[in-house]
């Protein structure tokens, strides 16, 4: 039987699943690097602020129950990276892991939310795609992922993650006709990602310079 993970190890395998599907040119991770993508602003709910010595005990424990692997340097020079092989463990097909990994920096989701937010990691056909990976991830010996009942004043369901704890779920408070979020808001979204992403890149480069 697996255990349910913390959810700073959440947070932590959750962004190795990401940043491997995102930038793989960056990846493994050097622990700067991790520390980044674990507290960045966006893509993330919560938002963390993860000290390096909480992410370099979670890399012990995960490494310890077989989940993570240390990439060490093949010369005197670079720094040790990090990459998850939780996908390879459970058998998870890519767009199985993609999921997996928006419902763990994200938090619980509907479907139309996670096809939106998984975009970079594996594009959807559609919403029933999405589902269906939902139900295969629910229907494991081990569940993965559960569909949580509609809370008042919400019209569609929401799935959540049961790989690692996470912070109770609070609904927002409904808001008022036309309240939604805008097509320039998401640009903005986007354009943080891509800032998130540079720094990510840049702590690489400064790891292989140290």
């Amino acid at each position: 039987m697996r255990g349910v993970l913390s959810e700073i190890a959440g947070r932590v395998i959750g962004s190795l699943l990401e940043k491997e599907r995102t930038v793989p040119d960056q990846y493994p991770l050097s622990l700067n690097a991790l520390v980044l993508a674990c507290n960045q602003a966006t893509a993330r709910e919560p938002v963390m602020n993860l000290a390096e010595r909480e992410v370099e005990q979670t890399l012990v424990e995960l490494k310890g129950n077989g989940l993570l692997r240390f990439v060490h340097p093949t010369s005197g020079r670079g720094v040790t990276k990090y990459r998850q092989v939780l996908d390879e463990r459970w058998g998870l097909e890519p767009e199985q892991a993609a999921v997996l990994a928006v419902l763990l920096l994200r938090g619980p989701q509907t479907v139309a939310e996670l096809r939106t937010r998984s975009e970079r990691l594996h594009p959807f056909d559609s919403p029933e795609a999405v589902e269906r990976v939902l139900n295969g991830l629910s229907h494991r010996d081990e569940p993965l992922a559960e569909r949580l009942d509609r809370l008042p004043g919400q019209s569609q369901l929401r799935w959540r993650q049961l790989v690692a704890e996470e912070p109770e779920f609070v609904a927002p408070a409904p808001g008022r006709v036309g309240e939604s979020r805008s097509t320039v808001a998401n640009e903005v979204d986007a354009l943080r990602a891509r800032v998130d992403e540079l720094e990510l890149r840049l702590a690489a480069i400064e790891s292989q310079l140290t």
